[in-house]
């Protein structure tokens, strides 16, 4: 806790009764509280005000925040007010809720919440809504129009054939992304895996290997797995094996036919990797860092001609994270890419 005192113009007396009644305030409010005087002094600041940077010296240092102040003094209540303000030695954006209110006729009480994680949670949910309904908007517009083909189509046996083909391609596209959809929405809720298993990841490489053998053998794709060494995570199987699924079938669509897919286990220094290598396009080091974001895909049109949703990477990255690990990309256009998910190993006590 910190503590200022100084001598006012007002009597010792009433100086020291405010300033009680302020320690007990501050000190029992979980958020950044700071009590200042007339001039702006601060007679107390919470913790929190402290590590949060607002104060310095005795002074706030954010001019936001002493506008504010000026505010309620020459109101009779509470002024809330939302901004973004630089904090800390990197001067991070954070996003604030302040209120401010006034006591004893010059003193002014300073409350500050930081709400940038839930700021961060709305614009996320409301690009999210976006993009989802820009998604859905394809196929199910595509089916509306194919079945109105179909009506105008009935002496034409070859043009039903078509169109027929048609709806079901954009059906499945429609269900894969439904699917996805529920996947990710699981992989995101799931947080710290409470009913998290020890799993053997060999058996997690051989099913996923399974799941994604009739896909390659349709695109004329060889398959090669080494499960290596016995290796064991802290984790849900279900979901470690969506995610090697989908690195799975992101290798093998991205893959000239004829090329080989290799998936591999190892530990090193107490990590669990889970590599997926392929000899395919590549991608390019400018779209790298964004591959991994919900919907994005570094090739639209080849993602059209596979069903492919943009959502299979982003499900990857929820898994490895919800499993307190990571996942890594290796990449060169015209040579291909390796995924790793990296996990902690477990060990027996």
């Amino acid at each position: 806790m910190a503590l200022w005192s100084r001598k006012s113009e007002e009597s010792d007396t009433q100086f020291d009764a405010f300033e009680q009644v302020a320690s007990q305030v501050v000190d029992v409010i979980a958020t950044a509280g700071v009590v200042l005087d007339s001039q702006n002094n601060v007679l107390r600041a919470s913790p929190g005000a402290i590590q949060f940077g607002l104060v310095q010296n005795r002074r706030l240092i954010h001019a936001n925040l002493v506008k504010l102040a000026d505010r309620a003094r020459e109101q009779s209540g509470a002024v809330t007010v939302d901004f973004d303000l630089e904090t800390g030695l990197r001067k991070e954006t954070v996003w604030v809720h302040a209120t401010a209110a006034r006591f004893a006729d010059t003193y002014v009480m300073l409350l500050v919440d930081d709400r940038t994680e839930s700021k961060k949670l709305e614009d996320t949910r409301r690009d999210f809504v976006a993009n989802v309904s820009h998604e859905l908007k394809t196929p199910i517009g595509a089916i509306g129009l194919l079945a109105e083909a179909l009506q105008g189509a009935k002496d034409d046996p070859a043009a039903i054939d078509k169109f027929s083909n048609s709806l079901i391609r954009e059906s499945q596209r429609l269900a894969n992304l439904v699917q996805e959809l529920m996947q990710l929405s699981r992989v995101q809720g799931a947080g710290s895996l409470e009913n998290a298993k020890v799993i053997e990841l060999g058996t997690v490489v051989t099913d996923a290997v399974e799941r994604n053998q009739v896909l390659a053998e349709k695109r004329n794709i060889r398959l090669a797995s080494d499960p290596g060494e016995s290796i064991q995570v802290l984790g849900d199987y279900e979901m470690l094996t969506t995610a090697v699924r989908n690195l799975i079938e992101n290798a093998i669509v991205y893959s000239e036919p004829g090329t080989q897919v290799g998936i591999g286990c190892k530990l090193v220094e107490g990590v669990a990797e889970i590599a997926v290598t392929d000899s395919g396009l590549g991608i390019p080091e400018s779209e790298q860092e964004r591959i991994f974001e919900r919907f994005y895909r570094v090739d639209p049109s080849r993602s059209r001609e596979t069903g492919g949703t943009g959502l299979g990477l982003a499900i990857v990255k929820h898994v490895a994270a919800n499993h307190r690990g990571e996942i890594k990309l290796f990449s060169q256009p015209g040579v291909g890419s390796t995924f790793t998910i990296r996990i902690p190993a477990h060990k027996e006590e």
